[in-house]
């Protein structure tokens, strides 16, 4: 289980992220929203453990160390930070993703073979600018998934490729419901979806978790003054 309480970071001027709680579990979706693009990628960033917060606590899976919540967790096509590069090819994308797994967990993975299990054959030799935003979010979540250790998925802005919420998230839904490999789902929004009844919070809403949950015991070491982002910041 992911809980944020009170969870925030400061900007040179305004905050980077206002205070924000909330909580989500293996098997949820949680679809957070938020008007500015900064606050949504901070706390994509802090969730996923590639940013420290300056407030609040934040725990995985009853630990609040940052390093075990950044091991489980991947951070998907947040701008400025992972997003593919425009002028990288589908294969170059998976080629350069793939290796950024732990070797222990990646094994003889290579591109070509990847790219044929997985079915993106079809779009191996595509700029990664032309693929349309369902494929787009489908291949980068695959390649999260490439990890086996990843169990939190932290999804920046999906819904900026496409004003049309079918283009993600029925995927991200099927992330999170798999019976196979149920993961914890975070999706950062511009706005909710009409039609969305499910796990849902905002930016800056400094309100009590969706789900009551008892704080671990373990105290978190003091926060840096300012946000400091990680230098690993891959999926």
């Amino acid at each position: 289980m992911l809980s944020a309480q009170r969870l925030s970071a400061r900007g040179r001027r305004d905050p980077l992220l206002p205070t924000t709680s909330l909580q989500v579990r293996r098997g949820q979706l949680l679809l957070v929203a938020g008007g500015r693009q900064d606050h949504r990628t901070a706390l994509a960033l802090v969730l996923s453990g590639r940013m420290k917060a300056t407030g609040g606590l934040i725990s995985w899976d009853g630990t609040q160390k940052i390093k075990a919540r950044r091991l489980a967790s991947a951070l998907v096509d947040s701008p400025g930070v992972n997003e593919p590069e425009q002028h990288l090819s589908v294969r170059d994308l998976v080629t350069e993703d793939l290796a950024l797994i732990p070797r222990r967990y990646r094994g003889a993975l290579m591109s070509s073979p990847w790219l044929k299990v997985n079915s993106f054959e079809d779009i191996a030799d595509l700029w990664s600018e032309q693929v349309d935003p369902a494929r787009r979010l489908e291949l980068l979540t695959s390649l999260a998934l490439a990890n086996p250790h990843t169990d939190l998925l932290v999804v920046d802005s999906p819904d900026r490729h496409s004003a049309d919420h079918a283009d993600w998230l029925p995927r991200l839904q099927r992330l999170a419901f798999d019976d196979g490999r149920p993961l914890a789902v975070v999706a950062t929004v511009g706005a909710l979806p009409p039609s969305w009844d499910g796990p849902a919070a905002a930016i800056g809403n400094d309100d009590v978790p969706v789900y009551p949950h008892k704080h671990p015991d373990e105290d978190e070491p003091d926060a840096a003054d300012t946000p400091e982002l990680d230098p690993e910041v891959a999926s």
